[in-house]
């Protein structure tokens, strides 16, 4: 009765969740994002703490270093991206046209060999591939606007946030002291445990991934750019930024810049064959130097077990769902470890309980 007690009560702890998230998933942006913030920042907080800084004052030089920094950042790099996204949609009709172009020739049977059928062939199931390619994109974006569009309001993101990251870095022992006062004292030493293991490998996921991001990032649009690539820097921006959704990104950087090079560069090899280096030196330096290092192997989330919370919570809840898959991920992991664990070792599994 006691394991069946537990289970009910637990259950109706995650119903209720789940049922907060799905009523005000229309106002959370700030305030998850505020809290991812505060969660990310407080290690740098205690780091100021124990050098003897009040938290108040090592929040508020946190808080103003983040804003110059981001403000920076967007100021330097947002016109040019802003830029670049509308040559890059001016200029889409012809890249299509011109890739379309080189599948249909018929000189270039490698092509036909792996589109298949004849050139004629392929360029209507090219065109059909195209169209049904950016309808799925379209629909996708359409879908996580419709979902959050209060979400995505700039006057919450760049006003409200602060000010929340603001305040849980100056409260958050508090308010983990307060949540953890709230947890049944029986079985207060388990969970303790369990979110342990959660925020280890949260956290471990979380920051590692994110340095991967912003190197990979980087690293990108320098190398496209000065590769001669169209859109580089745009191209490198945006594949960083999906790399934080297992080989998403990785599949992005190669698929749009060895398409953008081809109808750029083609007939010089040369130049196509020094874009898709710079995108295969990328990929070999995240999978086998800074993934391993910076991420590493033992953080418990399986590439598709992320992929598809990241599906799944971005369909139900929009960008909210995005940014709290990875986090509902690892703790879903670590419970269901728990779960496996406790049930290896219950006398129905071993069979050593009373007949």
């Amino acid at each position: 009765m006691r394991i069946e007690r537990q289970f009910v009560f637990w259950t109706c702890a995650l119903l209720v969740f789940i049922g907060v998230l799905l009523l005000l998933r229309h106002i959370l942006l700030p305030f998850v994002v505020g809290a991812a913030l505060a969660y990310l920042l407080d290690p740098l907080a205690n780091l100021l703490i124990r050098h003897g800084i009040n938290r108040l004052v090592a929040a508020l030089l946190i808080i103003a270093l983040f804003v110059i920094v981001f403000a920076g950042i967007l100021v330097v790099i947002a016109p040019v991206l802003v830029d670049q996204l509308a040559a890059l949609i001016g200029k889409l009709p012809g890249y299509l046209e011109r890739l379309q172009a080189l599948v249909a020739d018929p000189s270039h049977s490698w092509l036909i060999k792996i589109m298949g059928g004849t050139s004629g062939g392929n360029q209507g199931s090219l065109g059909v591939l195209m169209n049904k390619l950016v309808g799925y994109l379209t629909d996708m974006l359409s879908t996580l606007w419709t979902k959050g569009e209060a979400l995505l309001s700039l006057l919450s993101l760049f006003v409200i946030t602060p000010v929340v990251t603001f305040y849980l870095l100056v409260d958050w022992d508090r308010v983990v002291s307060s949540l953890d006062s709230l947890v049944p004292l029986p079985q207060r030493q388990t969970v303790h445990g369990l979110m342990a293991e959660i925020n280890k490998a949260l956290s471990g996921y979380v920051r590692g991934q994110l340095l991967v991001c912003a190197i990979l990032g980087v690293y990108y649009a320098i190398g496209l750019t000065l590769a001669g690539l169209s859109f580089g820097l745009l191209i490198g921006v945006v594949s960083g930024f999906l790399t934080f959704i297992p080989y998403v990104g990785s599949l992005t950087a190669l698929v749009v810049s060895f398409a953008v090079a081809v109808a750029q560069f083609y007939p010089d090899w040369t130049r196509i064959l020094i874009v898709l280096g710079v995108v295969l030196v990328g990929q070999f330096l995240e999978g086998n130097v800074l993934s391993p290092k910076l991420v590493g192997g033992s953080v418990g989330l399986h590439p598709v077990w992320l992929i598809f919370a990241l599906l799944a919570c971005g369909y139900f809840f929009g960008f909210v769902g995005l940014l709290l898959a990875v986090p509902l991920a690892a703790a879903i992991g670590v419970l269901t470890r728990f779960a496996v664990a406790r049930y290896r070792a219950s006398a129905f599994y071993t069979g050593n309980g009373p007949a």
